[in-house]
């Protein structure tokens, strides 16, 4: 069977994951997602208790950023599975809770500077801060950055930084633009 550029082999687990977690959350099982949520404390794949109900799709594809996103994904959905989808990354998720704070943004920069065995720690602060505020996360692509953290071009933290702070000047350059600088 051919693949279409739509369909391609990494994004089939992906999606069935985060479909799998949202079905736990539409079905309000509240034990799978309490057993879930206990590895928010934890590295990912540390919690025992999460294998029966994630384990199959961490042996989906080998790798450790893999098996890392899994776990880790799935223990931050569980804490915060009422999300509504956000259609960006999550730099554009923080942006909408720093307005005027300058604790956010120096929380956001310490996510950034996370190295892959941290990462848990830094998300679960940040996931909770957006649960508090009630911002949308897209979990697919959160998902995605997880596994791909570690890349040596860190072109997951630039490009959640190019979300949280390019957006504004963006914006405002390309209004100035067409209105010629007019109000």
């Amino acid at each position: 069977m051919k693949e279409t550029a739509t369909q391609t082999t990494e994004q089939r687990p992906e999606s069935g994951l985060i479909a799998y977690l949202k079905g736990l959350a539409r079905n309000q099982d509240r034990a799978a997602l309490a057993h879930l949520r206990r590895g928010l404390g934890r590295k990912p794949g540390d919690t025992m208790e999460m294998y029966p109900y994630v384990g199959k799709f961490a042996g989906e594809e080998t790798g450790w950023a893999y098996e890392r996103a899994v776990f880790l994904t799935s223990a931050l959905f569980a804490d915060y599975h009422d999300a509504s989808q956000n259609a960006g990354d999550l730099g554009s998720s923080v942006k909408q809770m720093s307005e005027n704070s300058d604790s956010i943004e120096r929380r956001f920069v310490a996510l950034l500077d996370a190295d892959a065995e941290d990462l848990h720690y830094y998300l679960r602060q940040m996931i909770g801060l957006l649960k508090a505020n009630s911002i949308a996360v897209n979990w697919e692509q959160l998902f995605k950055d997880i596994r791909s953290w570690s890349h040596d071009s860190r072109f997951v933290q630039r490009k959640w930084a190019r979300s949280f702070w390019g957006s504004k000047d963006t914006k405002a350059a390309r209004e100035s633009e067409t209105t010629g600088g007019n109000e």
